[in-house]
C-alpha cells in the first residue's frame, strides 16, 4: 500500500472509500494535503478528517441537504465543539470533479478548493497530535497525497491571507531524490529553470485540468541552447498524445502510440515524468502511460521546463 509520510509523499490513486491511513511522524506546519475527486450525482455529504487517536482535530464536511454548505468542527473526548460553516460560494457540484488542498500552517488549516482560497480554520487541537487522515461519505477520490514540510521558509501565493502561507519545500517517496517545493496554481504559459538539469531518477509532477473546449497543451523539456529534448503534446482534437524532440532546429520522428487516452476536458489529471538512464517514463493518474528514449543525451544541459496551451495548472513540482 502507498504510504503517507511527514517527510514526503507517495500519491494514493483511486482508494476505496472509506479511506483511512496514518500520517507517519505526525502533522506539522508547512505540510499540505492534496486531493482530487469527483462528487457523485447522488451525494448527500462527505468529509475529510484530520484525526488524532479517537479525537478529530479538523472535520471538513460538505453537505447537500437543501442548505448546501460546508461544516467545520473539532471533536474531543467524544464531544463536538462549536460548529463553523460556510454557505456562500459553495464550490462542490454534483457530477463534477473538484480539487481540494489543505495547507497546514502554524495557526490553522488554509483550505483551497479548485484553486481558490475558501476557508481558514484555526487549530483547536495541536497539529502535532494529528496522526491519521480519513475520507468518508459520498465521494470518489482520484488521487490523494501529503506534501511534506521540510526545507526553506514559506512562500506567499496570490490571493492568500497572511495565515494562508504556502507549504515549505517537501520531499518525494524515499526511493527518489529530493524535489523542490510545489508551486500551486501557476499561470500558463509556465516556464521554470531546472537546477542541475534533468538528472537520472529525477521526477516532475504536473497536475491540472483541461477546460471544456480545450484542444491541446504541451510540456517541453528544453536545453540551454533552445533544443527540445522531450516534447509531450496532448492533442484532444486528434485523440492522441504526441511525443517528439526538436534537435538541430528540426523535429524528429513522432511517437503517437497509446493504449488509452486519460485526458478528458473538464477533468483533473496527474502527470508524473521520471527521468531514467535511457528514457523518460511517463505516468498519468498513477498508471504507466508511455516511455520515451533519450534523444538528447546531455541531461545536465536540459535546464528549462515549459508548459503551454489549453490547460489550467494546479501544481508543478520537481
Amino acid at each position: 500500500m502507498a504510504f503517507v509520510s511527514a517527510a514526503g509523499y507517495q500519491p494514493v490513486y483511486n482508494p476505496s472509500i472509506p479511506y483511512r491511513h496514518p500520517i507517519f511522524g505526525g502533522l506539522r506546519a508547512g505540510m499540505s494535503v492534496y486531493l482530487q475527486g469527483m462528487v457523485p450525482n447522488h451525494v448527500k455529504r462527505f468529509h475529510v478528517n484530520f484525526a488524532c487517536g479517537g479525537d478529530i482535530a479538523f472535520h471538513f464536511n460538505p453537505r447537500w441537504d437543501g442548505k448546501d454548505r460546508v461544516v467545520f468542527n473539532t471533536s474531543q473526548g467524544g464531544r463536538w465543539g462549536s460548529e463553523e460553516n460556510k454557505k456562500d460560494g459553495f464550490p462542490f457540484h454534483k457530477g463534477r470533479p473538484f480539487e481540494l488542498v489543505f495547507f497546514v500552517n502554524v495557526g490553522g488549516y488554509q483550505v483551497n478548493v479548485n484553486g481558490q482560497a475558501f476557508y481558514h480554520y484555526n487549530h483547536r487541537i495541536p497539529l502535532e497530535r494529528v496522526d491519521s487522515l480519513q475520507v468518508e461519505g459520498d465521494v470518489t477520490v482520484q488521487s490523494l497525497s501529503v506534501v511534506g514540510g521540510s526545507g526553506g521558509g514559506p512562500m506567499m501565493t496570490p490571493g492568500f491571507p497572511a495565515a494562508g502561507m504556502m507549504p515549505q519545500p517537501g520531499y518525494p517517496p524515499v526511493n527518489l531524490p529530493a524535489m523542490g517545493g510545489p508551486t500551486y496554481n501557476p499561470p500558463v504559459p509556465y516556464r521554470a529553470n531546472i537546477p542541475g538539469g534533468v538528472t537520472p531518477k529525477r521526477t516532475f509532477v504536473i497536475r491540472g485540468f483541461m477546460p471544456n473546449g480545450s484542444q491541446r497543451f504541451h510540456i517541453n523539456f528544453k536545453t540551454m541552447n533552445g533544443e527540445v529534448a522531450f516534447h509531450f503534446n496532448v492533442r484532444l482534437n486528434e485523440r492522441t498524445v504526441v511525443r517528439n524532440s526538436k534537435l538541430g532546429g528540426s523535429w524528429g520522428a513522432e511517437e503517437r502510440g497509446i493504449t488509452n487516452n486519460p485526458f478528458v476536458p473538464g477533468q483533473y489529471f496527474d502527470i508524473s515524468i521520471r527521468s531514467g538512464n535511457g528514457r523518460y517514463k511517463v505516468f498519468v493518474n498513477g498508471q504507466p502511460f508511455c516511455d520515451f528514449g533519450h534523444r538528447f543525451q546531455a541531461l545536465q544541459m536540459i535546464n528549462t521546463l515549459e508548459i503551454e496551451g489549453d490547460v489550467v495548472l494546479s501544481l508543478v513540482q520537481f
